[in-house]
């Protein structure tokens, strides 16, 4: 049998990464990736296995080079570092396998670094490769053809990774999205028919991050409510889970703008203690979003922005990605950009450049047009040369967007509007399982507010800029006489660190020190 060695390469820097944040937090890693843990759960017994975040841990090359097997994931911000641990692997002569979402779409990036890869999901493929490199019979590519049947597949190992030292736990609920957005890989690697596990299966995998201490979980569905109906029963589950459990575990996760189309849907992910959810926005230019299929965008029912506040209105926090540099772009979009986020009360937007991911219907056809910048890594953040603004005009008024909104005075601004001014009330599933149990609110709201406390007080010994640090204690200062809730707190705290991070990483942006990257 074979001693198994599964690495996960670290992230370079990212808004979503919290990186900078993360000390003060007392954190190593945002939170895991799903891969690890559930290749562990899918090698059969008898194999040996060690998973290595090297997020939280350095590699250990001794144990590497004792390994039959080394196994390496990644996405294309791993792009460099996967290809420098393959390298020093290769040196110590290891028997390395590639898989995840980067060699899915690229697999030429891996020609001659790698014996073995394998094409998008392994549910099958990763066990037919242990068994038949038993027998000395294994292949160097392995692409599972039929999706994964997600009623089968098995709780993840979390107790064979360090989650001490994550910020939040990741689950999975389903995989595929139902709609044809044209820079998207998510449906060429899992497609576009939402499959869902059992309510069983998702209820082991909660209480599986229970155990390790997680309370608070970001679901990966990269569109929870791909399936309404079948997602619909499965939150009844998960909320009828917390409530026999005390409400343990809080949940971010992300979904379609269509979610505001559906209210019944919106108030069980209330009960199920879902306090935020990411909503791919992309752009407030109809055009551009009609010319990239993000046709669930300009549906009926409302604006965009009323559909967000819908969303908010609901108890829901909405966060968001936006697009620029679409076909329809101009000059004007900067601009309408920050409007915008302004106007829909979203502290936490993720701005990027529009990008051509391989094997997507973009790449296809900015391929066809000669429109595709090949160099490995572009000095312009972008492989797409766009059609209506210059690439120099691109990059900078993206950097300086990012810049606009991550100002104290843009971020708090939208945060207070959306916590103070509207007064959203998240968590009411919870709050109304506390009016029942007041011990239970007593003891839950009493350590929000000493981990409150304890972060802002990090907040002000390790944040070096004292202009930041002063303007962290005016805004939590004016929210407590606004909000006296310790849950609030807690994530107004939050909101500070995380604000933090994107204003520093802005900031390194715009003076050149770091690396503008959409791809």
């Amino acid at each position: 049998m074979a001693d198994i060695v599964l690495i996960n390469p670290r992230f370079e820097v990212s808004y979503w990464g919290l990186e900078h944040a993360l000390p003060y937090m007392g954190k190593r890693a945002n939170l895991p990736v799903a891969c690890l843990p559930l290749l562990a759960a899918l090698t059969p017994e008898g194999h040996t296995i060690t998973l290595i975040d090297e997020n939280v841990e350095a590699i250990n090359w001794e144990l590497c080079a004792k390994a039959d097997i080394v196994g390496i994931t990644g996405m294309s911000v791993q792009k460099h570092r996967m290809r420098e641990i393959l390298t020093e692997l290769k040196s110590r002569g290891c028997f390395t396998v590639v898989g995840g979402p980067l060699v899915t779409v690229s697999e030429e990036l891996f020609e001659g670094l790698t014996d073995v890869i394998f094409i998008g999901e392994a549910e099958d493929t990763w066990p037919q490769f242990l068994a038949e490199w038993k027998q000395g019979l294994q292949q160097y590519r392995y692409e599972q053809i039929e999706k994964s049947d997600m009623t089968k597949v098995p709780t993840p190992r979390f107790d064979m990774l360090k989650m001490r030292h994550y910020l939040f736990g990741s689950l999975q609920f389903s995989r595929g999205c139902p709609f044809q957005c044209e820079f998207c890989d998510i449906i060429v690697t899992f497609g576009r028919r939402p499959r869902l596990k059992t309510s069983d299966q998702v209820i082991k995998e909660l209480e599986a991050l229970n155990a390790q201490g997680i309370r608070i979980a970001f679901i990966v569905d990269d569109n929870l409510i791909g399936n309404k109906k079948a997602i619909k029963e499965v939150l009844q589950k998960v909320a009828d889970w917390q409530h026999a459990n005390a409400y343990p575990m809080t949940f971010f996760t992300e979904a379609s703008i269509d979610l505001a189309d559906d209210a019944e849907l919106m108030e069980l992910m209330v009960e199920a203690n879902i306090l935020a959810v990411f909503v791919g926005i992309e752009s407030p230019n109809e055009a551009s979003l009609r010319e990239t299929k993000k046709f669930q965008n300009v549906r009926s029912g409302g604006t965009i922005l009323e559909k967000v506040h819908r969303v908010q209105d609901a108890g829901i926090e909405v966060w968001c990605g936006m697009i620029l540099g679409f076909d329809n772009d101009d000059h004007t979009i900067f601009e309408a950009q920050r409007e915008f986020i302004t106007d829909s009360r979203i502290a936490n937007t993720m701005i990027g450049m529009l990008a051509a991911i391989p094997k997507t219907p973009l790449h296809a056809r900015l391929a066809l047009e000669g429109r595709l910048d090949t160099s490995d890594d572009s000095e312009f953040g972008t492989n797409v040369i766009p059609l209506k603004i210059g690439r120099e005009e691109l990059r900078d008024g993206y950097v300086k967007v990012m810049n606009d909104l991550y100002t104290p005075e843009a971020y708090f601004g939208r945060l207070d509007a959306l916590f103070l001014k509207k007064g959203i009330r998240m968590g009411e599933g919870r709050y109304r399982y506390w009016k029942k149990h007041p011990w239970t609110h007593i003891k839950t709201q009493t350590i929000f507010g000493l981990q409150a406390l304890g972060l802002f007080i990090r907040l002000m010994k390790g944040v070096p800029d004292a202009d930041l640090k002063k303007e962290y204690r005016k805004r939590v200062w004016n929210m407590l006489k606004t909000r006296r809730d310790p849950g609030v707190a807690l994530f107004y705290v939050i909101k500070c660190a995380m604000h933090y991070h994107a204003n520093y990483m802005a900031k390194q942006m715009a003076s050149g020190r770091a690396i503008v990257n959409s791809y």
